[in-house]
């Protein structure tokens, strides 16, 4: 009986040691050292490139209609993947992912990002955040009960507080700098000072087109705009509609765990090397928010140096996916139907199935994308 007992022990041990392997996998981080945060972004972004606009804000007015599908059809504790600014935020808040990419061919972008960051490790609450991100006298009056209507409606009227932009500056730089480490450069900081001069100059009223002395609004929306959109049932859903929001994104931040890149969609680095690293931690993109660069990708300019959207969907294929993973896209101006700037909902559509269509042969126009959205 001991015999038989001892080949038996021998053999649970062979057989741990056989499927150790197959086990030690490699999970999502629950949070980031400063020098890994920096060290990510330097690997997996490529050299930054242009655009048309510098995209302060988003101008999509749908972007919160489709939340409670994605809610629905998309797994928490993913990877979320985006571009732009802001608009994330609110896209995060709602999926829950573990960890999130957002990249965006301006390196500017990637540098707004961090300007956020800063400000939410500054900020404990919505109000003092916005007070910070506007460069604002906090009203009188406002708590963690307030509505995102009431906060900006208090902010429409905040007066200009030239010494607290000067002072929030410097504890930004220090923050990003001294603090954490991070390797910015003297061109870094002044892009970053440009940027908040900007959300200084034009405060709540800030919109996609602000920036270089323009005033005009060209139809727009501002800032509050955004945040008080709603879903079609008429329920807020913005990063800043409620505190528990404004905490969930801002713990994420506060564990690095908001990787902003700097990559073009159609290159050959960013997005598979963000795949490659998903797949090294036994993870999927839940969700890939795409605003409507698939159209600049499909258009014959500049854009399109390093293939385009061909070059797009096969960098996507590399992604770890489900049948859950979905993409997040705007159709408003330069389609049929289309508003002028982005005020149609955003529509979904299932990654794996687009990559489908495109193997097939039945993608091969922007309209052919949209046709297969929802």
């Amino acid at each position: 009986m001991r015999r038989v007992r001892v080949r038996l022990l021998s053999a649970l041990v062979a057989a741990l040691v056989w499927f150790a392997p197959l086990r030690a996998v490699d999970v999502l981080p629950d949070r980031l050292a400063d020098d890994a945060f920096w060290g990510l972004i330097g690997t997996l972004s490529e050299p930054g490139g242009v655009f048309q606009s510098e995209n302060f804000l988003s101008n999509e007015t749908g972007f919160q209609v489709v939340i409670p599908t994605l809610t629905q059809t998309t797994r928490p504790g993913g990877v979320y993947m985006g571009v732009g600014p802001e608009q994330n935020f609110t896209y995060i808040v709602a999926l829950r992912p573990k960890m999130a990419f957002v990249v965006d061919i301006r390196r500017q972008n990637l540098l707004e990002h961090m300007l956020y960051k800063a400000l939410f490790e500054m900020s404990d609450n919505r109000a003092d955040f916005l007070s910070r991100l506007f460069s604002r006298k906090r009203p009188e009056g406002l708590s963690a009960r307030s509505t995102v209507d009431q906060l900006f409606s208090a902010y429409a009227d905040a007066p200009v507080d030239a010494d607290a932009f000067r002072k929030n500056l410097q504890t930004i730089n220090e923050l990003l700098i001294r603090t954490h480490k991070f390797g910015l450069t003297s061109e870094d900081e002044s892009t970053i000072e440009h940027i908040y001069t900007v959300f200084h100059d034009f405060g709540p009223d800030i919109n996609y087109n602000s920036g270089a002395g323009r005033r005009g609004g060209n139809g727009m929306p501002d800032y509050a705009t955004l945040m008080t959109a709603t879903d079609l049932l008429g329920e807020q859903r913005s990063y800043l509609a409620t505190e528990e929001n404004y905490r969930f994104i801002r713990d994420l931040e506060g564990r690095n765990l908001v990787v902003p890149l700097t990559g073009d969609f159609g290159g050959k680095k960013a997005i598979r090397a963000v795949g490659q690293y998903v797949k090294d931690h036994d993870a999927i993109v839940s969700a890939f928010y795409l605003s409507n660069v698939e159209r600049y990708l499909f258009q014959s300019n500049g854009l399109n140096r390093n293939g385009g959207w061909t070059n797009f969907y096969g960098n996507v294929a590399t992604l770890p996916l489900d049948s859950s993973s979905t993409f997040i896209r705007s159709v408003g101006g330069g389609v049929p139907g289309g508003l002028g700037g982005m005020r149609l909902p955003n529509v979904l559509s299932s990654m794996q199935d687009t990559l489908a269509a495109v193997e097939s042969g039945r993608i091969q126009t922007y309209n052919d994308v949209v046709s297969i959205s929802r």
